[in-house]
């Protein structure tokens, strides 16, 4: 393949990425407008409610409600940029990172907070996606993805420490599940990707 060719690919990765990433963003603000039309009928649907059994496939809502404005500016800050390199890698693997992370933030947010109360916001993914682009090249072993996630862990590293305990009403729960799905996933996406080359 001549570089011309792999430049390409490369545009049409890169167009790919962009456009997906401002698709889900976008759904995130359509989300939050409705809510804010309809009194916050969405929050109310949407959002997660600790150890409620039926509140368990909020697992795969709650991720797209928010909680006012500044909580949606605040993680549209992060999904962009993530988002977009994440979807470099192609939409097969952005799908997947994304429902594991979507689960294990779930999960977690379900299971450690405190009983009956709700949680909602994209954070969880934030935390995923971070954790997923700076882990993979240790399974991986490709060269420009360890660069990568070095890179982001220089710039943004402080974001993790978000998955401790720390100002009331953020959801260092979610954060911690979400974390965890983009470690689990990049095991199981990049490991198996390794062992698919011998």
């Amino acid at each position: 393949m001549d570089l011309r060719e792999r430049t390409r690919q490369a545009g049409g990765r890169a167009g790919s990425s962009a456009v997906g990433t401002a698709f889900f963003v976008a759904v995130l603000w359509v989300v939050e407008i409705i809510d804010v039309l309809t009194r916050h009928a969405v929050d109310r649907f949407a959002s997660l409610r600790a150890w409620e059994f039926t509140d368990l496939p909020s697992i795969f809502t709650f991720s797209f409600a928010h909680y006012g404005w500044a909580h949606l500016v605040g993680n549209t800050a992060l999904l962009l940029p993530f988002g977009f390199l994440l979807g470099l890698s192609g939409r097969r693997v952005a799908v997947q990172v994304t429902l594991v992370v979507m689960v294990c933030s779930g999960l977690a947010a379900w299971a450690l907070t405190p009983p009956h109360s709700a949680t909602a916001g994209a954070s969880g993914i934030v935390f995923g996606w971070l954790t997923y682009l700076i882990v993979r090249g240790a399974w991986s072993k490709r060269w420009t993805e360890v660069a990568l996630g070095l890179a982001l862990l220089a710039v943004f590293g402080y974001v993790l420490w978000g998955v401790l305990p720390g100002a009331q009403g953020v959801s260092w729960q979610g954060h911690l599940g979400g974390a965890a799905g983009g470690l689990l996933s990049a095991w199981l996406i990049n490991d198996k990707r390794s062992r698919s080359r011998f």
